[in-house]
């Protein structure tokens, strides 16, 4: 009889060299002892073939009872007895069949096998493999030498595994527990089976002994991370070790086990994790090491070469998933600063009730430090006309928060007209009901403190990277912080540098992010400015989300020109702008001068008011000067008349466009004809002058959405357009539902849907022409 250990021979051990820490360069702090051996462990690997662990399957079975002296004579026999076959199952504890008849009527128990061995004898049935239990023998036959290793590795590690469940089940010394652990990781470390569950099998063990054992010291703590180590690199810990881990972080924040073997782990966390919410606790734990990292020595510092290691030395973080885990580590931790806060609401009087001047008479809860002053008398006109009668404070004490409210007669009718709503207004609604100063001071515990101070300064490492800031810009759009964190002072003082770095960048997908998710929601752009919850400042930073400087346009670059955001600004805004105006900005000097221009304002009286805060300063007056005499050219223009036709030469570009209608009077122009020339959506800013245009050829151009949308807005007398082979989409065809005088249109070989061409057929009563082909609506 030869016994072999398996179908690839005997297995060699090898060391191999672990991965280099990810803090290097970090010094260990001073005066710390560890209480471990070094975690550098050598990992074993097992040479030849690779098994996947078997579950279940079908084999042939031989049950053969006699006394362990009769043995080899049996085995020996050219006969042997019949064979069943059996789909057998290898469950936690045993070995059962589907069909428990024969020989496997009854389930064999892991603990009754006493070995298992690969058998091969002369005369014999190939691929055998025996199971020795008490009183006889268990002879498996499988269909090739593969499927007989397979079984044999696969029986094994149930039979230890089973074996090691029971005896860390009831731990007695802890040198002999932590002595069968590290034979647990090395035997997981060297096994040919080839599965998830090989790794994860001991760490749930070892999680479910910490679990229940409370008692243990430090020095055993450190000693069980460090034997387990080595099953971490390639695997995430289960949700019990992920506690245990953090409550060593927690207790230990300067042990050197966090930085030796924490790092990789929270490493393979964030390069790899898909979803936190189905793994809370990996989440919690990768929070906990970072606070940990900031515990230490050089705090901040460690803290950033750990995010410099996540992002790479390169310019391109080569890991997609990083950046969302990290900012959804960030969000958690922050949320958890206001935690106490968000749970008192239940319990407080609704802002509702407080916007009413009404109270509940109920038990509360000692106050939390958190109080919120609101005053809301208008800024402009009733601010000089309230004396202090009408002015009558409501103290409205709750469980946790205390509010101090200041308002007036004028404010609370406008307050309760809105008592028959039975929605519940948020707090920056709240907060943002008159543009006065309103300010909420949140006490925060210093652990909480600390914590708040550490994941901002996380956000803003990560706004400084190129690479990352527009999928982090993309990620903070819909402002996913808790009201109570966008009401507390330091918390938006400190995401400042944040929403500055948004403004600053010249991409269009990153300062876009600024302005609100979907109408109706505020966005970073409204809370920052003048009036908005979070602006601490004199509109410093909101001119900087218009505009970086002088007239490099960045925010305006993409929607600032359209009627739609300056009417925003003027029913919202205008009189922060005019503020900032009067103060010399020069942004907000152009937009005051752009919506004279396009007649934004209506009202006589606000019309007298902007030209008298442009005429206040050199800058507005200059540039108010220059609006009057392209008006006055306007004007002059449609006098003087010139050509009602015009075509531009092939190959023309933007400039010689801009060149050619800045040289004459087109006061009188009707059809102009740029087809199979260069010019592209910038030239819109030139066509928009041309009063009387009503014919406009751009077939075979670059002309975009971006001018589609600005020729919407103001050539609304446009009757004949022709966009053929453009590359305009329906983002920009939709907005032609606005020109009503349209009745030809051309849009063959461009990207229309044929959604869209419907959309415009019922919008556009005068269209009679229209040219589809070779598109989605042909």
């Amino acid at each position: 009889m030869d016994r072999t250990g398996g179908s690839g021979g005997g297995s060699d051990r090898r060391q191999t060299e672990e991965s280099k820490p990810l803090l290097g360069e970090m010094s260990a702090p001073e005066g710390n002892k560890m209480g471990a051996a070094p975690c550098r462990r050598a990992l074993l690997h097992c040479n030849g073939m690779r098994y996947k662990l078997l579950q279940e399957g079908d084999i042939q079975v031989c049950v053969i009872r006699h006394p362990r002296t009769f043995l080899s004579k049996i085995l020996t026999s050219k006969f042997l007895r019949r064979w069943e076959p059996h789909h057998l199952t290898l469950a936690d504890n045993s070995v059962a069949s589907a069909t428990p008849t024969g020989y496997m009527e009854n389930s064999i128990s892991y603990s009754a096998i006493e070995d298992v061995q690969l058998l091969s004898w002369e005369n014999a049935p190939k691929y055998c493999l025996q199971l020795t239990i008490p009183g006889g023998t268990v002879l498996l036959q499988a269909a090739n030498s593969y499927l007989r290793d397979q079984w044999f590795h696969s029986l094994q590690w149930k039979k230890k595994i089973y074996k090691y469940k029971k005896v860390l089940s009831n731990p007695g010394r802890w040198e002999v527990v932590l002595k069968e652990i590290r034979t647990l990781v090395d035997m997981a470390l060297t096994s040919p089976l080839q599965d998830d569950s090989i790794h994860q099998a001991p760490l749930e063990i070892v999680s479910k002994l910490l679990s229940e054992n409370n008692n243990l010291t430090t020095q055993d703590h450190e000693s069980i991370i460090v034997a387990i180590a080595p099953l971490l690199e390639n695997n995430h810990p289960p949700p019990d070790l992920c506690e245990f881990f953090c409550k060593h972080c927690r207790e230990r924040p300067r042990s050197m086990v966090v930085i030796e073997v924490f790092t990789p782990v929270v490493q393979r966390i964030l390069k790899h994790n898909m979803d936190f919410g189905k793994c809370p606790r990996l989440r919690l734990f990768t929070q906990e090491y970072i606070l940990a990292l900031n515990e230490l020595n050089a705090g901040m510092e460690v803290v950033k070469k750990f995010i410099h290691s996540m992002h790479g030395p390169t310019g391109q973080c080569p890991h997609p998933r990083v950046l969302p885990n990290l900012v959804a580590v960030c969000l958690a931790a922050i949320y958890s600063c206001y935690e106490e806060f968000i749970n008192s609401r239940d319990n407080s009087p609704s802002l509702k009730e407080i916007r009413n001047g009404c109270q509940q008479q109920c038990d509360r809860k000692p106050n939390l430090p958190l109080r919120l002053l609101h005053t809301s008398p208008d800024l402009v006109s009733q601010e000089a006309t309230l004396t202090e009668s009408r002015l009558k404070p409501v103290i409205v004490t709750s469980n946790d928060i205390h509010v101090e409210v200041e308002r007036n007669n004028t404010a609370n009718q406008k307050l309760t007209a809105n008592v028959g709503n039975d929605s519940e207004p948020n707090l920056i609604d709240c907060l943002m009901v008159s543009p006065t100063c309103s300010t909420m001071s949140i006490e925060l515990s210093a652990q909480a403190d600390r914590i708040l101070g550490c994941y901002v300064e996380i956000l803003k490492m990560l706004s400084d990277y190129d690479d990352w800031r527009p999928a982090l810009a993309s990620l903070l759009q819909p402002i996913p912080f808790p009201k109570e964190a966008l009401a507390h002072e330091k918390f938006t003082k400190e995401l400042k540098y944040v929403i500055q770095r948004f403004a600053e960048d010249p991409r269009q997908e990153v300062h876009s992010c600024l302005l609100s998710v979907r109408a109706g929601k505020d966005g970073w752009f409204q809370l920052y400015s003048p009036g908005g919850v979070a602006c601490d400042d004199d509109g410093e930073l909101f001119a900087s989300m218009v505009c970086v400087c002088n007239n490099v346009h960045i925010l305006m670059g993409s929607c600032y020109k359209t009627k739609k955001f300056l009417l925003s600004l003027a029913e919202n805004k205008l009189g922060p702008c005019m503020l900032l105006a009067l103060r010399g900005n020069q942004t907000m000097v152009e937009i005051l001068c752009l919506m004279l221009e396009y007649n934004i304002i209506d009202n006589n009286d606000t019309q007298l008011q902007i030209i008298s805060t442009l005429e206040s300063t050199d800058v507005g007056k200059r540039m108010y000067e220059q609006l009057c005499d392209r008006q006055r050219e306007l004007k002059e223009l449609q006098r003087k008349g010139g050509p009602t036709r015009l075509t531009l030469p092939s190959k023309s570009t933007d400039a010689d466009l801009a060149r050619l209608l800045s040289s004459g009077s087109f006061g009188n122009l009707e059809n102009l004809s740029l087809a199979f020339t260069n010019v592209t959506s910038a030239c819109a800013e030139h066509l928009i002058k041309l009063p009387s245009l009503k014919q406009l050829n751009l077939w075979s151009t670059q002309f975009g959405d971006a001018g589609l949308r600005l020729l919407s807005e103001h050539l609304t007398m446009l009757q004949v357009l022709n966009l053929c082979e453009t590359p305009v989409t329906d983002a920009g065809l939709l907005a032609l539902s606005s020109m009503k005088s349209l009745c030809s249109l051309n849009m063959n070989s461009t990207k229309l849907s044929a959604d869209t061409y419907e959309d415009l057929k019922a919008k556009l009563p005068n269209l009679k022409e229209v040219d589809v082909r070779y598109t989605e609506a042909w």
